[in-house]
């Protein structure tokens, strides 16, 4: 369990760290695929129709969409 915590927080240091040169655009669509991946695969684990990884593909997908679509109205 504490290897899995430890990875986590590596893994997680390593992506913020990766955000830090974007532009706002970028920023969006990224905030918006991570938190579209997370609804897609809640939705996924609790209905149980196509699984917990195609739900947050595709929550993941729609996400981007949606940051990228929010950065061009909101400009």
């Amino acid at each position: 369990m504490r290897r899995i915590a430890a990875t986590l927080a590596v893994v997680t240091l390593l992506g913020l760290g990766g955000c830090a040169n974007m532009d706002s655009t970028e920023q969006r669509v990224l905030s918006g695929s991570v938190i579209g991946a997370g609804v897609g695969a809640g939705v996924g684990a609790l209905t149980g129709g196509l699984g917990i990884g195609v739900g947050a593909a595709i929550g993941a997908g729609v996400g981007a969409a949606a940051g990228y679509v929010v950065d061009q109205v909101s400009d």
